[in-house]
């Protein structure tokens, strides 16, 4: 099943922010018909926000009751209702209460202020926007607030990325304790740039004079100082990358059989001083395959090999985006890894090392946990073949 944008205005196919479109399944008959949504839980967790949130705002944008059971992942809505009813009217919800009303990014999580103010706080631009207490499912939400306890992840990024640090981290100079459980702190190096710069940041006084930022001043200054660095460091290595992805789709919106060559290809990302930027295999990966996958790495290798160069960055660079692709874009291909994680070895694209150590740690880096676990899960008799070579090689 592949993902789509959270925010439908965004087109980027490279959009960071991702969610499972939502799913609808008519049941009954009569007067008794309804409509289950199978996928509920998982759209919400992709949001940030309750279950019981989404359900209830389809009710009362279309007028129907609804039932929902949380322990048995069961949610109905009245009446017979299309995939694509559903799907609009969740739009409705993002933008009322998921989107930043400032930066329209949905990076945010609702919080509540006083008596009956709802707020959406965005964690990537920092700006608080109030929720319109008209719609009915602001009371609600009054009556039945998010939970606070824990720590506050539950965001759009926390949930679809999977992965990394918020901005916020990077300004405190903390990690995120459930990444660092699973010891995926391989950070690229444009981010150990931001990292450094924003530790440096932290330790300076900082004057504010905007009166829009909202709770402690300082630190949301310092958060802000730290969203400006990641634009310096990351907006133009990013947007060549962005651009680099959209100009190999154009060529061949419809079948991998109409790409660039790969002579092309590698002129268009010497053109764009791509060359050392590992994010440009990452892209790759995610752009240059599709059933045929096993066939069209043998049909790649030179450039592959090429670009790749047994760099280590590069190997996990280039094994992220393939995770994305088989992942989020053809679940189905899953079944394939062990194929063509063998064509991989066998062509020299990426080393025995990166293979064994890609296939023996789960990672929330580049996919969400539970998709990361079923890639690792199909890998694991190829990864097995090459730890046992390994053993015999040593014995003998």
């Amino acid at each position: 099943m592949s993902f789509i944008n959270i925010c439908r205005d965004n087109t980027d196919p490279f959009y960071r922010y991702k969610m499972p479109p939502i799913q609808a399944k008519v049941e009954g008959r009569g007067n008794g018909i309804k409509t289950a949504i199978p996928n509920l839980s998982e759209v919400a967790r992709a949001l940030g926000r309750p279950a019981p949130y989404l359900v209830k705002f389809f009710g009362y944008e279309m007028g129907a009751q609804t039932t929902f059971k949380e322990d048995d992942d069961r949610y109905l809505v009245n009446g017979s209702h299309m995939q694509s009813e559903l799907q609009d009217s969740l739009d409705g919800f993002i933008s009322k209460f998921v989107l930043c009303g400032a930066c329209k990014n949905p990076e945010t999580q609702i919080q509540i202020k006083g008596k009956g103010i709802l707020q959406k706080d965005c964690k990537a631009c920092g700006r608080i926007t109030e929720i319109d207490l008209r719609h009915k499912l602001s009371s609600y939400i009054l009556k039945n607030p998010p939970a606070t306890t824990g720590k506050k992840a539950a965001t759009a990024t926390a949930n679809v990325v999977g992965g990394g640090k918020t901005i916020s981290e990077i300004a405190q100079n903390t990690e995120s304790a459930e990444v660092k459980k699973e010891g995926d702190d391989d950070d690229d190096i444009l981010t150990k740039k931001i990292n450094a710069e924003a530790a440096a940041l932290s330790t300076q006084t900082v004057e504010v004079a905007d009166d829009d930022w909202a709770v402690d001043m300082s630190k949301e200054a310092i958060e802000a100082r730290a969203r400006e660095l990641e634009g310096l460091n990351l907006n133009d290595s990013q947007a060549k990358v962005s651009e680099f992805g959209e100009w190999v789709l154009e060529q061949s919106p419809d079948s991998k059989d109409n790409l660039p060559s790969d002579v092309e290809i590698y002129k268009k990302i010497v053109e764009l001083e791509l060359l050392d930027t590992p994010e440009t295999v990452l892209v790759l990966a995610q752009v240059l395959f599709d059933e045929s996958i096993v066939d069209q790495l043998e049909a790649h290798q030179g450039l592959l090999v090429k670009l790749i160069n047994e760099r280590e960055d590069y190997e996990k660079a280039f094994l992220g985006g393939l995770e994305r692709f088989l992942g989020l874009e053809k679940p189905e291909l899953i079944a394939a890894v062990p194929k063509i994680l063998h064509k991989l070895y066998d062509s020299e694209i990426i080393s025995e090392e990166a293979i064994i150590e890609f296939g023996s740690k789960v990672s929330k880096k580049y996919v969400p946990k539970d998709v990361s676990k079923k890639v690792r899960k199909a890998a694991k008799p190829f990864v097995k073949w090459l730890q046992e070579a390994d053993e015999e090689s040593d014995e003998e």
